[in-house]
C-alpha cells in the first residue's frame, strides 16, 4: 500500500486542462499541511500550491491563476485543478503532505507525468 497516490496526469494540448488527485491512505492520521510540488526535466522540484500550517493557500508565481487547489479533509484527498496549461508545465507532479499518525513525518507520492504538447 502507497502512502500517497498521484493520478490524473496524462498527454494535454496547451490551453486545455487536467485535475490531479492525491489520495492519502487512510493510516496517515492529522495530517498539517497538504502540497503540490512539481519536477521538470533537469530542474529543481518547485511548490505549485499547497495549504500551509495557518489554513491558508500559497501558489508558486508561475501559476498566475491558473491552478487552483483543494482538499476534501473527510476523503483525505488533494486536488489541483490545472487550467490553460502550458507547454512550460510538463513536469512529474508530487504529493507531499506532512502529517502526525504518530510522530511528525513527511510522506510523498510517486509522482504523476504531466505532458502539455500539441
Amino acid at each position: 500500500q502507497e502512502d500517497l497516490v498521484e493520478s490524473g496526469g496524462g498527454l494535454v494540448q496547451p490551453g486545455g486542462s487536467l485535475r490531479l488527485t492525491c489520495t492519502v491512505a487512510d493510516y496517515i492520521r492529522n495530517i498539517y499541511t497538504m502540497e503540490w510540488y512539481r519536477q521538470q526535466t533537469g530542474k529543481q522540484r518547485e511548490l505549485v500550491a499547497g495549504f500551509p500550517l495557518d489554513g491558508s493557500t500559497k501558489y508558486g508565481d508561475f501559476v498566475k491563476g491558473r491552478f487552483t487547489i483543494s482538499r476534501d479533509n473527510a476523503k483525505n484527498t488533494l486536488f489541483l485543478q490545472m487550467n490553460n496549461l502550458k507547454p512550460e508545465d510538463t513536469a512529474v507532479y508530487y504529493c507531499k503532505v506532512v502529517a502526525r499518525p504518530d510522530y511528525l513525518k513527511t510522506y510523498w507520492g510517486q509522482g504523476t507525468q504531466v505532458t502539455v504538447s500539441s
